[in-house]
């Protein structure tokens, strides 16, 4: 009961929010609730100082979810299945080259050149983490959180090439971002002596074609099933089963369940639409989704402004994460430049088209979620509190302002 009632709470603060946003701020929904899910937590901490237990006792009911399982075991899935959906598989074949160099090489270079960074910095602050944690935080902030990146850029107006580039690749680097977490926690575990190059190899391509090839299996059972019935009600059940029993599935394989909804969900979106749908069922199906959307984003962006409250912070944490928010904004656009110049599509794109994925490539709840999934050490608390200052930046100061730098950067 008190689960329902803390998701009944969540759910009323985001409604509430959503109103005054929608009447007076007019504020994109993601960065409106985040902010003001921080204005509440801020609230919280304020109150306790007036009132001993209270801010103990907000946090312990907020302790009762597991942020970091709620969102990559449950809400992932659902938000990118119904992000996927609106992805054209033409736009995306024309952009793949870049998409794919961008989610694959420019995630790596990334989460190299952010770790080194920090491994570097944190003595600056008389603090210090092996280099393996500092590749793990580099592996965990390098992705750019697809939720926060397709909620915020509706209304950018961006060109067409360079929205399906940024969707595109948040959608892709989210899935390899989170197997090379894996696979770096993994060597943080057992050890370089037990866990070599070969196994790394191998892991990696068992989580990431692993659930590409999952994810084909879903979307093609799931559109055969779809065309062979005209029946709007079964056909939403039968989309809710492919992100459900798909991803349980991808668990239990041990493949990359981010990959196989962004697969499942593009071909379910393209060719599943196309082919296997009425008129009524499509837009019944799409309404669906688009409403599943906004609630679940709803109650992400309230709760990770309310995680603020179970964060110990410290001041030399909040300047650590300041530096490490130019660190990471520079790493991003180097992490785009290197692989549009080898491979040779950086005319295509061009430099301005490069300065807008690096502003616009927010960081979200996924890249707390990782976070929080460390196991205890002696690390973990100044990388998730680097890590909210980060996200918190990232969706409410480049957030805001995308929309200004692109029009800033078309004159």
């Amino acid at each position: 009961m008190e689960l329902f009632i803390l998701f009944s709470s969540l759910i009323t603060l985001a409604a509430f929010f959503s109103y005054l946003n929608v009447k007076f701020f007019r504020l994109p929904s993601g960065i409106s609730l985040m902010l003001m899910g921080v204005v509440a937590a801020l609230g919280v901490i304020i109150a306790g100082y007036f009132s001993a237990g209270f801010t103990e006792m907000v946090r312990e009911k907020i302790l009762l979810i597991d942020f970091s399982e709620f969102l990559l075991g449950i809400l992932l899935s659902f938000l990118l299945f119904a992000g996927s959906l609106h992805v054209s598989i033409t736009d995306l074949r024309e952009s793949s080259k870049s998409i794919i160099s961008f989610a694959t090489v420019g995630t790596l270079i990334s989460t190299a050149a952010v770790g080194f960074a920090l491994f570097y910095i944190l003595p600056l602050f008389g603090q210090e983490a092996p280099l393996i944690y500092c590749l793990l935080f580099g592996a965990l902030i390098s992705p750019t959180d697809p939720i926060a990146v397709m909620g915020i850029l509706k209304k950018a107006n961006l060109s067409k090439k360079i929205e399906t580039n940024i969707v595109g690749e948040s959608l892709f680097n989210d899935g390899i971002g989170v197997v090379i977490f894996a696979t770096l926690l993994k060597i943080a575990v057992a050890g370089t002596d037990s866990f070599g190059p070969k196994d790394i190899t191998l892991l990696f391509l068992q989580e990431a074609a692993g659930g590409i090839l999952a994810g084909i299996v879903i979307g093609y059972i799931g559109y055969r099933l779809m065309k062979s019935i005209d029946h709007f009600q079964t056909e939403i059940l039968i989309s809710l089963a492919m992100v459900m029993g798909g991803y349980s599935l991808c668990h239990y394989l041990h493949v990359s369940g981010p990959l196989a909804m962004v697969v499942a969900g593009i071909m379910t979106g393209n060719r599943g639409r196309r082919l296997a749908m009425s008129d009524m069922t499509r837009d019944y199906l799409e309404k669906f989704w688009e409403v599943t959307d906004e609630v679940l984003n709803a109650v992400l962006f309230m709760l990770i402004g309310l995680e603020v409250v179970i964060v110990a912070f410290d001041l030399d944490y909040f300047f650590i994460g300041m530096i490490m928010v130019f660190v990471i904004i520079l790493a991003r656009f180097f992490s785009l430049y290197f692989p549009s110049l080898v491979f040779r599509f950086n005319k295509s794109l061009g430099n301005k088209s490069l300065l807008i994925m690096t502003w616009g490539g927010l960081r979200g709840g996924i890249s707390i979620a990782l976070s929080l999934s460390l196991p205890p050490s002696p690390f973990k608390n100044i990388i998730v509190s680097i890590t909210f200052v980060i996200v918190i930046f990232s969706i409410i100061v480049q957030g805001v302002t995308v929309e200004k730098v692109i029009k800033k950067l078309r004159d």
